[in-house]
């Protein structure tokens, strides 16, 4: 077993600390670096024991000193709700964040993984999307400043590889759930969830027929595990998801099943810039990383409900 100093920023929030905690699994050292304005400590409370875990708060904007072998850059408000509360800390974190663990990977040797997004594909006029499509992005919307701050987080990346020779990987995560997912950060599976469970209505905006693909995060850690893992010569950007669509309306009638909820469904206008439907064309990974998503959706719903449950009692 190849034991390993990696550092993960982000790694307090909903991704970052199953990722933290898988690393730790496969016996590597594992460096947590959060500012807490998304991510929170409750998300690594249990891992506080382990004596290959280290907390660090700080935040990427500012450089950071330390030496390790591989870094994982998941540091960035990731829900609309988060990223427009400070669209300028957004950008920052994005871009700053950016160049500050690249600055560290060139001066340590250190590989380095970007935790990209679908959203740089914008409202796609390519359906599903492979990695090869330029994407279709507003650059002066309210969701600007995650997909332009993503879209040039992805070209420094490249040209730092270009450029000075570091070992990049990029991935772009389509949406993902799960256990510690933040209740309040306004994505949709939190959000029907959390209705169900308290018993209010289920707010749909649009008429529900706008589709999104899940993946379950244990499948997605999967996934950046692999992609961190490949030969140097590969750094995508590969596409991380589930490719099964669902409509809105199915996973609200869905998470009403599971839940046992008395909720009724409501319906609410659709906010400006909202994709009208998001697929992954995962070849790539499927070739590359030899992965593909394993865990249905009624599964993973079931996991990130009991979660849900006991936080909210």
């Amino acid at each position: 077993m190849n034991h390993k100093k990696i550092l993960v920023t982000g790694g307090a929030g909903f991704i970052g600390s199953h990722l933290c905690e898988r690393l730790l699994n496969e016996g590597h050292e594992v460096l947590c670096l959060d500012n807490y304005f998304t991510g929170s400590k409750d998300n690594v409370i249990h891992l506080l024991n382990n004596p290959y875990f280290e907390l660090i708060r700080h935040d990427v904007v500012h450089p950071f000193h330390v030496d390790v072998d591989e870094i994982y850059n998941l540091a960035c408000p990731a829900s609309p709700v988060h990223y427009q509360y400070n669209a300028i800390k957004t950008i920052k974190t994005s871009v700053m964040g950016a160049i500050n663990m690249l600055g560290l990977a060139k001066r340590v040797r250190a590989k380095v993984l970007q935790a990209s997004t679908s959203e740089v594909y914008g409202d796609p006029q390519v359906h599903p999307q492979p990695e090869s499509y330029w994407g279709n992005v507003n650059p002066i919307g309210i969701r600007s400043c995650y997909d332009e701050g993503k879209r040039c987080a992805e070209t420094l990346f490249m040209d730092y590889h270009r450029q000075n020779g570091v070992k990049i990987k990029i991935v772009r995560i389509f949406n993902t759930y799960g256990p510690r997912m933040n209740p309040n950060d306004g994505r949709v599976v939190s959000n029907f969830i959390v209705q169900a469970l308290k018993g209010e209505d289920i707010t749909i905006y649009g008429d529900g027929t706008q589709t999104r693909s899940f993946q379950y995060v244990d499948d997605l850690v999967e996934a950046m595990i692999r992609m961190m893992n490949t030969d140097d010569s590969f750094i995508g950007p590969v596409n991380t998801g589930n490719p099964g669509e669902f409509t809105m309306l199915e996973l609200a009638d869905l998470v009403v099943e599971l839940t046992g909820s008395k909720s009724k469904i409501v319906f609410k206008p659709l906010p400006s810039d909202d994709p009208k439907q998001r697929k992954p064309d995962i070849s790539l990974a499927k070739e590359k990383l030899d992965w593909e998503p394993k865990i249905a959706l009624k599964d993973g719903l079931i996991q990130t409900i009991e979660y849900f449950d006991k936080l909210l009692k």
